[in-house]
């Protein structure tokens, strides 16, 4: 790793919610992964008070201590908008975790708006964090990214890590966006698979423990997200396409994640 991501923290946005610490010990594996500190960042808006943030973060780092790994834990408290405190601290960051739903914009089965904002504007990688409040990983998780452009992208080699870090299988997905007798049929779709296999097979080389799983589909990963798939724990996509990732933050999107317990990690390829 270089010499100038070692002195990048890992971000998580705390704001006394289960879902913040929730993020923040899904971000523990992070920085430990990569040896840089994790940062817990507190933004105070108007009628908070000083006592209710530091609350809020010492709630966080005693979950942390809790789970007995080895991070270096720092803590910021800064006043003003969550938002636009987090989009800031990303252009220094690694990565930037927060919960899917904070205490200020609660919504049932909805992204609140700073998680969305941050999946849109932040300067590096940016992780909306669900799942369970033990925080542990299940086996038969999977780790889900829709193949596009350069076996060698920056969207797969994240993909990669995320899925050795978490334990997870990864499920590489290739879209075609047709229907299965249209233009070509299950030999298409033989064809697509196999060019996508011969793509991953320097992943699987370099590393022999991946679990790697390669499908073709016939809709938008959202689409397919919404039908049965099993355990799938984590997707990642890539921000520059923003459709997509408006389409898993909008309401629909965020119905079918938080139903899955499913995490979303956006990759800044320009930041990483």
């Amino acid at each position: 790793m270089a010499a100038t991501a070692r002195t990048k923290s890992i971000v998580a946005g705390i704001d006394g919610s289960k879902a913040a610490v929730r993020a923040a010990l899904w971000a523990v594996d992070e920085a430990v992964s990569r040896d840089v500190p994790l940062r817990l960042l507190y933004a105070t808006e108007p009628g908070d008070g000083e006592q209710t943030a530091e609350l809020a973060v010492g709630q966080a780092v005693t979950a942390i201590r809790a789970a007995g790994k080895p991070v270096a834990i720092e803590t910021e408290i800064v006043h003003g908008p969550a938002v636009g405190s987090l989009i800031r601290s990303s252009a220094s960051a690694a990565m930037v975790c927060v919960g899917a739903v904070g205490l200020r914009h609660f919504q049932p089965g909805r992204v609140g708006s700073t998680a969305a904002a941050l999946a849109v504007s932040a300067h590096c990688p940016a992780a909306i964090v669900r799942g369970r409040d033990d925080h542990r990983a299940h086996s038969a998780e999977k780790a889900v990214v829709e193949i596009e452009g350069s076996p060698d992208s920056v969207l797969l080699s994240a993909a990669v890590d995320e899925a050795l870090l978490r334990g997870a299988a990864l499920q590489a997905v290739v879209s075609r966006r047709t229907a299965p007798t249209e233009h070509g049929g299950p030999e298409a779709d033989r064809r697509a698979l196999a060019d996508l296999d011969r793509r991953l097979a320097r992943w699987k080389r370099r590393h022999p423990q991946l679990r790697v799983e390669s499908v073709a589909i016939h809709a938008g990963l959202l689409e397919y997200l919404a039908a049965p798939q099993g355990l799938v724990g984590l997707v990642i996509v890539d921000a520059h396409n923003r459709q997509q990732v408006a389409e898993l933050v909008g309401p629909v999107g965020s119905s079918v994640m938080q139903d899955a317990g499913c995490s979303l990690l956006v990759v800044n390829r320009q930041h990483l």
